[in-house]
């Protein structure tokens, strides 16, 4: 497993060079709750390409819909990745999260951080308001990425 498990702030990654912080949006064009409020209180670039991209429909040719990511570089050396992976919103009975459209995004993000060389940095994506399993997730994750990827726990 090459997932390490750190106490930490995941808007705050460790180590040096490259960094991306991945993250799980919805496809209702919706920010505003989880992990999302902390990378909005540090950048404001992500919101508005996310929004934009929302209203617009298309963000680099890439057109806003599930399995799609959207790279905004906030930092010289880090990019926040949203990653349209959770259809609408979960409920108590079903939850949002893709897992299809998520093996997508991931595949995507490897791409990028391989030719980038880049860690990857994230909270426990998905598992939160998304509904999903981290379980799931995580088996997703090793699956697809290949380089150093750092999980934080507040």
């Amino acid at each position: 497993m090459k997932l390490q498990y750190i106490k930490g702030d995941a808007t705050n990654p460790i180590g040096q060079g490259n960094k991306a912080i991945i993250h799980i949006c919805n496809n209702l064009g919706g920010w505003g709750a989880g992990f999302v409020k902390a990378i909005s209180r540090k950048w404001a670039a992500p919101e508005i390409a996310y929004r934009k991209w929302f209203k617009t429909g298309s963000y680099n040719n890439t057109k806003f819909q599930l399995g799609e990511i959207q790279i905004v570089k906030v930092e010289q050396n880090l990019s926040i990745i949203n990653m349209i992976a959770q259809n609408g919103y979960s409920t108590a009975r079903v939850p949002a999260i893709d897992y299809k459209a998520l093996e997508v995004c991931l595949n995507k993000v490897a791409e990028y951080i391989q030719k980038e060389n880049c860690s990857i940095h994230a909270p426990r994506i998905g598992a939160g308001l998304a509904g999903g399993k981290w379980d799931i997730i995580e088996e997703l994750i090793d699956k697809t990425i290949t380089g150093k990827v750092f999980i934080y726990d507040l």
